[in-house]
């Protein structure tokens, strides 16, 4: 599902949703919604950010879906609403003069997963207008990770000194990489993930096949999981979870080849979960990504120890840091599945 969903909660969000409606009476000025990805963060902070803007709000502060401002918002064109994200997020563009300008330039080079500071700089204006009918203007701004350190520094300064009638909606999957000093000036709120009956639930209201198979291997985030059962690359997850269930230097110089078919971040975001559950295995007796492989991992992990496994995950994280872009797909690949076969000489 994606982050141009319905601003309706989802069934797992209304319990935060009353303990949200207690801070109405006196919101800070940034809010930060926290939570592992694929839970929903973005459908519930744009429905709040939908009902802070809503001229007729329900009693339990839900917009109404009907005045104007609802219309404004749900056209995406609201003048008083901002929403800041990473280029790669974005699934349009600006419907301008210069569109045509703006779409060839973008095929022509990667979209940045970086929230720039030419972004935060643009909201001064939206800034220093009056605002629509004498509401509040809302800002948006996710994954909050995203910033960089220019945009970042650049926040900060808006958040120490807000703008009247202004409201934050920060959302971050990954607190640990915030700059503490946005986090000091954000209230903390946190967005439980579902619990796993009513993530199932939703999965096989949606039409989802084997749901707790794709939830299990999405960690338990529900949205995730969605996305992948819908995903063009179940074929190809399937072929590695077989490859690694019986590793090898020379099926891995072979493999690299075909699993170059998948962005390099998926695909050691795959790995890295399979040697989570071998390490999880050997430490502690359990799975939590791949349980229907129950059986190739007890055999792997008859094979390798904790120590061995430990500085394997460490190298796997070390490898996300850059899968974004590697110098050579293929390359990366291969040494990625060379090293892992190593753990099982």
């Amino acid at each position: 599902m994606s982050n141009e969903q319905s601003t309706v909660l989802l069934p797992w969000q209304h319990e935060s949703w009353k303990q949200l409606l207690q801070l109405r009476e006196r919101l800070p000025h940034a809010l930060l919604f926290h939570g592992a990805q694929g839970t929903g963060k973005t459908v519930f902070v744009e429905a709040f950010a939908k009902s802070l803007l809503c001229e007729q709000p329900t009693p339990e502060a839900h917009a109404c879906g009907a005045c104007l401002s609802c219309n404004w918002f749900d056209q995406h064109n609201h003048p008083d609403y901002r929403r800041v994200r990473p280029e790669a997020l974005e699934d349009e563009l600006p419907d301008d003069d210069s569109g045509e300008e703006k779409k060839s330039a973008k095929a022509t080079r990667a979209p940045s997963k970086e929230i720039k500071i030419d972004q935060i700089r643009a909201l001064a204006d939206f800034m220093n207008v009056s605002t629509h009918r004498s509401g509040m203007r809302v800002v948006v701004l996710y994954p909050a990770e995203a910033l960089n350190t220019a945009a970042a520094n650049a926040l900060l300064k808006t958040l120490e000194e807000p703008p009247p009638a202004t409201m934050f909606l920060l959302l971050s999957n990954r607190l640990d990489r915030l700059l503490p000093t946005i986090l000091s000036r954000c209230r903390k709120f946190a967005l439980q993930a579902p619990a796993r009956d009513a993530a199932l639930a939703w999965l096989q209201q949606q039409g989802v096949k084997d749901a707790d198979a794709w939830l299990a291997e999405q960690g338990g985030a529900p949205l995730a999981a969605l996305e992948a059962a819908q995903g063009e690359y179940r074929e190809i997850l399937d072929e590695l979870l077989r490859h690694l269930a019986q590793p090898g230097i020379d099926s891995a110089l072979k493999a690299a080849d075909k699993f170059q078919k998948v962005p390099v971040v998926e695909l050691v975001g795959w790995v890295q979960r399979w040697l989570y559950d071998l390490f999880a295995l050997v430490s502690a007796g359990q799975v939590r990504y791949y349980p229907r492989h129950l059986r190739d991992l007890e055999r792997l992990a008859a094979r390798t120890d904790v120590m061995a496994l430990s500085r394997a995950l460490k190298g796997m994280g070390e490898r996300r840091a850059i899968a974004d872009h590697p110098l050579s797909a293929k390359l990366f690949i291969e040494e990625m599945l060379l090293d892992y076969a190593g753990l099982f000489k």
